[in-house]
């Protein structure tokens, strides 16, 4: 479902073949304002599809994190600042699942990735003014990563980033995207 994506700082290298997004990210990418280190990085690479109102996205994603910083995953925007990024980010040494949430000043939220042999499964909701994010290892169970406030808008831009601020040649693959209306289970609901 990338048919009504459009790229946000392009990478150097994407193409879709058989449902399957595979891009290899540029060096020094990524999407940070200000908190702790004081700049402001706006370069990473986003293939958005515009959506109103309430809304689930999800995708699978696989990639060989190896480097410091090395991320990919789901990004929500509404503008350069306010924007969610989740996924898995590679830090202190191993895959850590990530999030960070920016509303003029980014945060940054980790914790230790289980075991992920063949990627992995994000699923974004946005509605009533909130953000829930859940991962999954195997499409099928979604524990909660991060809920939080997250502003309403008319609009929003919603799909596959992928950064790498101390290296060129991440290679992901994103498949199994969807974007629909926002789930409405409750907070402990893994399905």
């Amino acid at each position: 479902m990338f048919d009504r994506c459009t790229w946000l700082n392009e990478p150097p290298f994407h193409r879709i073949e058989g449902g399957t997004l595979h891009a290899v990210t540029s060096d020094q990418t990524d999407f940070w304002r200000i908190t702790s280190y004081g700049f402001i990085r706006d370069n990473g690479h986003f293939f958005g599809q515009p959506v109103s109102g309430g809304f689930t996205a999800q995708a699978r994603i696989r990639a060989d994190f190896t480097e410091l910083y090395d991320q990919a995953g789901l990004m929500v925007r509404i503008d350069a600042h306010r924007w969610l990024k989740a996924g898995v980010e590679f830090s202190d040494g191993q895959p850590m699942l990530s999030t960070v949430l920016t509303d003029e000043k980014s945060d940054w939220a980790t914790m230790p990735a289980p075991p992920l042999p063949d990627g992995f499964w994000l699923r974004i909701t946005v509605d009533d003014g909130a953000i829930r994010v859940q991962y999954s290892t195997d499409g099928t169970t979604w524990p909660l990563l991060r809920l939080a406030p997250f502003p309403v808008s008319g609009h929003y831009l919603v799909g596959p980033m992928c950064c790498t601020p101390q290296r060129a040649g991440l290679d992901v693959r994103f498949s199994d995207f969807t974007v629909g209306p926002a789930l409405k289970k409750s907070l402990h609901d893994l399905t």
